[in-house]
């Protein structure tokens, strides 16, 4: 069993992950940790939830020099409320030095003036914020990140979908030659790719392919809603399954809004996240969730990547996403750190091919139903496909005689056609053993060749 002593952590880190209650390291932090400590540049590719803030955060804290007053490690996220979160993370890890770590997040919605005022005075050790508003603040000569020796850029390939890659690569080249580049996603696209060859030379690459797509300890239920209101469908399952905290996944911000609404006509105290909400109301009802003030949350998959709610019991998918990636993301905001989950996915009629392609992935559906106001087992939905093809196969001789049964059928014509098929079907077993027996004869003749 490995145990994080094996990273020779200062002191005051150690005591942080015993505050959080982290005693094994996850799979990526053992692989990139010892490799981050060597001054190595590196890709990791590793799911959402795979302890990736950790990863960078440890080593690159366990190296800062706190009595250097200058910008020692700049970190960039994709939304406002993944750089709250690693620097929530990274706070914490300060809290436990005996000398001052200055932390500071910078991202868009918040007070500018108040920000270029305190950098006229101090540099914080650790930057951590959006790319936007990082790069704004370098252009006004306040933040100087040219001292910087890493520079982290996490999630990318979301940074790369907001379009927010540019800034990016502005801030980069400000950086100097020498510097450490810690590059996290989930997946590295082809569009990446340029930026990592231009600012990386030789990166590690480290492809952490998780034992399955989502958690074991994840429980996986499908329900039809043919036939069903799923806003009603929707109600039934929060309301019957008493979830610790559930989050509920639409595709839109104007389905986001429709259901929540719903839940709360229906006397359901409910949060929503998605895109139009404004900055500073999306952090109060952030840390609202956080407080456990709301036991439910409808949300866009903005919060399936760029938020991470902790002590999530259920999942909700009302809609499948049209990026079936999303629906790994989605699921895995349930199931963390070894915890159980459930997750529930909703699909109409049209949509079975669609939870086939999921279930090529790796993913086993529970079919489930409401009855009685209770969630119970329902029918598998492919058992008529796996009754028809257990059914004896027919040859094509077979199969023209029962397709020349007529509507009024002759007198003794069933038993005919029974025994005709019975016939047929003794004549095959009598081949097949002839042929087993001249195949056993052969194999001995060669044995004794």
């Amino acid at each position: 069993m490995s145990t994080f002593a094996e990273f020779n952590l200062k002191e005051f880190l150690t005591k942080a992950l015993s505050d959080k209650g982290f005693r094994e390291p996850t799979d990526v932090q053992q692989r990139l940790i010892p490799v981050i400590q060597r001054g190595k540049s590196v890709v990791g590719q590793s799911q959402t939830g795979s302890g990736k803030t950790h990863t960078f955060l440890l080593p690159l804290f366990n190296s800062l020099q706190p009595d250097v007053n200058e910008v020692q490690v700049l970190v960039t996220a994709p939304s406002r409320e993944l750089a709250e979160q690693i620097y929530q993370a990274a706070q914490q890890l300060a809290s436990f030095s005996d000398q001052e770590i200055r932390v500071a997040n910078y991202v868009g919605g918040t007070d500018k003036l108040r920000q270029l005022e305190k950098l006229q005075t101090q540099q914080p050790h650790v930057v951590i914020g959006t790319p936007g508003r990082i790069l704004d603040l370098m252009n006004e000569q306040a933040l100087k990140v040219y001292t910087a020796r890493a520079f982290v850029v996490d999630e990318a390939d979301m940074t790369l979908d907001m379009g927010f890659l540019a800034d990016v690569d502005r801030i980069a080249a400000t950086l100097p030659d020498s510097l450490q580049m810690l590059v996290f996603s989930a997946t590295i696209p082809e569009k990446l790719k340029p930026f990592l060859k231009k600012y990386m030379d030789n990166p590690v690459i480290e492809q952490i392919k998780p034992a399955s797509v989502i958690s074991d300890t994840i429980d996986n239920w499908l329900m039809s809603t043919k036939g069903k209101d799923v806003n009603q469908l929707t109600y039934d399952v929060l309301t019957i399954g008493h979830p610790y905290l559930a989050i509920v996944f639409a595709n839109t911000k104007q389905r986001v809004d429709e259901l929540a609404d719903y839940l709360k006509n229906q006397g359901l105290k409910v949060a929503k996240i998605h895109g139009d909400i404004q900055p500073r109301e999306r952090k109060r009802v952030m840390k609202q969730i956080q407080n456990l003030d709301y036991q439910y949350v409808v949300a866009t998959d903005l919060a399936a990547r760029g938020i991470d709610i902790e002590g999530v019991s259920h999942v909700i998918n009302v809609e499948i996403p049209n990026e079936l990636d999303f629906f790994i993301h989605r699921v895995g905001r349930t199931g963390r750190q070894g915890m159980p989950g459930t997750a529930i996915t909703f699909y109409e009629p049209g949509e079975e091919q669609t939870i086939a392609e999921l279930e090529k992935l790796g993913i086993e559906f529970h079919p489930k139903d409401i009855r009685q106001h209770e969630i119970v087992d329902s029918y598998d939905r492919n058992r008529r496909t796996k009754r028809s093809k257990s059914k004896v196969e027919l040859d094509t001789t077979m199969i023209g005689l029962v397709k020349k049964k007529q509507k009024k059928v002759k007198p003794a014509y069933k038993k005919k056609l029974k025994y005709a098929i019975a016939e047929n079907q003794r004549k095959k077993r009598k081949i097949e053993r002839r042929q087993e027996a001249r195949s056993r004869r052969k194999a001995r003749k060669q044995d004794f060749s």
